[in-house]
């Protein structure tokens, strides 16, 4: 068995490409009207399709119970770009204890969208502002390993 795609039920599903388009750089590279496949993975179906699928009108959006990850290796120009979108925000950009860089903040579809910055630019930048490769492996709560692999 293989994992194949997230998949996102929408209630307008133009809107929902433009916001994915807009906000995540992300394109639509298969296009089955009611269904959607954008770049990265993300599938996008309306709701109305998705309702016949599973033979229930019982579909609740904005339950705080899942998100889809992104990871930005630019993180500071992706949160300016973000200020400039009109998004709803779970949270601001907030700093994880191991030193990681996150936003939140919701789709069209009341959806969560966490954009983290990308795990070994964390760990570069902290090599950068002078921690030793031991200290970095600390902080972060990683194996010297994942240090070394980081320091290539």
């Amino acid at each position: 068995m293989e994992f194949k795609n997230p998949m996102l039920v929408v209630e307008d599903i133009d809107k929902a490409v433009e916001f994915y388009k807009k906000v995540l750089g992300l394109h639509v590279i298969m296009d089955f009207g009611t269904n959607k496949t954008l770049t990265g993975g993300v599938v996008l179906q309306t709701v109305e399709t998705y309702r016949d699928f599973i033979g229930t009108d019982e579909i609740s959006f904005g339950n705080n119970d899942f998100e889809i990850y992104f990871e930005e290796d630019d993180f500071d120009n992706f949160a300016k770009k973000l200020e400039k979108c009109d998004v709803q925000y779970v949270h601001s950009i907030k700093e994880h204890a191991w030193g990681q860089r996150v936003v939140r903040f919701y789709d069209p579809d009341w959806h969560i969208i966490e954009v983290g910055e990308n795990i070994k630019v964390v760990c570069r930048r902290f090599l950068d502002s002078g921690m030793t490769p031991e200290q970095v492996a600390e902080r972060m709560d990683v194996p010297m390993k994942f240090v070394s692999g980081c320091m290539r």
